[in-house]
């Protein structure tokens, strides 16, 4: 397993971290898994001894279960084995101040998750989405109390825009109030629109990147074709969207081109893919079963030749959405490989 700094900081992530919304599988998150107690410890003893040391989970996977099943399962011996990550903005109850990232909303679910965790502090607390009813001085206020306070030691943001990441480092620095040090977002071979921005933003203000849903909830492992629906679609559960059909199966296509002559799986390629992109820190993968964590768990040691790395940036590339004499401020010398779409080659 390879460790990775995360962003400007000095702690080290494993490049695969075990996501958890599976673990408990109640109400909506029913259709995404529903892993026991028993089937937790398995995968998280998994992910263990193959180096994994980040367990990611958020308040809102099955209303807080997830979180109380991590708590039971590392039973306090294994807690010193990896870092934990967690999560706070989402709808938690029915009250006025059950969601969002106000002070009160924030601190007060923290400790509620520490309780559920059986933990003293979370190694890395994220805000899981925009509130765009809360000034962003007051999160980040909120944040720096909760690091002070010894809860939570490294922040960072989920799903947030460009221009929203800029802004919350922006009012941290000029207050001297703690910085993200990472961002965890949506970034697969079919979904690459974060070229645009978040990875640019990343490499430049130093912020790991932690990827959930790289196989595109499960779209991606080659177990699907164009005329088979994923077993997330037929239960309703439409995240991520995929908006051109046609070209993720083409993808998929040379995904199981590469798996075959490789003799892996293609979920193996399009993860490795991803860990030799800008910025990536870590893949947040998941599991139905002990047979998908294995596969999943083998390709960190999975190099893709620079041959392989053209075929699928070949066929996945996204539209430019900008002419070069923008582009060229970010692209050669500040950002990194010459695939990468805010590069001259790709017009």
């Amino acid at each position: 397993m390879e460790y990775r700094t995360l962003g400007r900081s000095g702690l080290k992530v494993s490049t695969l971290t075990l996501g958890t919304m599976t673990f408990g599988g109640t109400g909506p998150f029913a259709a995404v898994g529903n892993s026991d107690l028993a089937e937790a410890r398995r995968m998280i003893d998994m992910c263990i001894d193959a180096g994994i040391n980040l367990i990611d989970t958020a308040n809102v996977y099955s209303n807080g279960l997830s979180e109380e099943i991590i708590g039971e399962a590392l039973g306090g011996k294994r807690r010193n084995d990896v870092l934990i990550a967690s999560k706070a903005r989402m709808r938690i109850g029915s009250g006025p101040n059950d969601e969002g990232l106000s002070r009160h909303h924030l601190i007060r679910e923290c400790e509620k998750s520490l309780k559920r965790l059986r933990t003293d502090v979370i190694d890395i607390y994220f805000v899981h989405q925009w509130d765009g009813l809360t000034p962003v001085e007051e999160t980040v206020a909120a944040l720096d109390t909760l690091v002070n306070q010894g809860k939570v030691r490294y922040i960072g943001c989920s799903n947030w825009s460009g221009w929203q990441v800029m802004k919350a480092l922006s009012i941290s620095d000029s207050r001297h109030q703690q910085r993200f040090v990472t961002q965890q977002i949506h970034y697969t071979l079919e979904a690459r629109e974060a070229e645009y921005e978040l990875l640019p933003i990343s490499v430049d203000q130093g912020l790991g990147v932690l990827v959930w849903s790289p196989l595109a909830g499960g779209l991606l492992s080659g177990k699907y074709h164009r005329d088979s629906p994923t077993a997330r679609q037929l239960a309703g559960w439409s995240e991520p969207p995929i908006r051109d059909e046609d070209r993720l199966w083409r993808i998929v296509d040379v995904l199981v081109e590469i798996g075959k002559a490789r003799g892996v799986s293609a979920a193996q390629v399009a993860l490795a893919w991803l860990l030799g992109r800008p910025a990536v820190s870590s893949l947040v993968i998941g599991a139905r079963n002990d047979a998908q964590l294995k596969d999943n768990l083998a390709a960190a040691s999975l190099a893709l030749s620079p041959e392989e790395r053209q075929r699928l940036d070949a066929v996945s590339r996204p539209p430019v959405l900008y002419p070069y004499w923008h582009q060229q401020l970010t692209a050669k010398d500040r950002f990194g490989p010459a695939d990468m779409v805010l590069d001259r080659s790709v017009i």
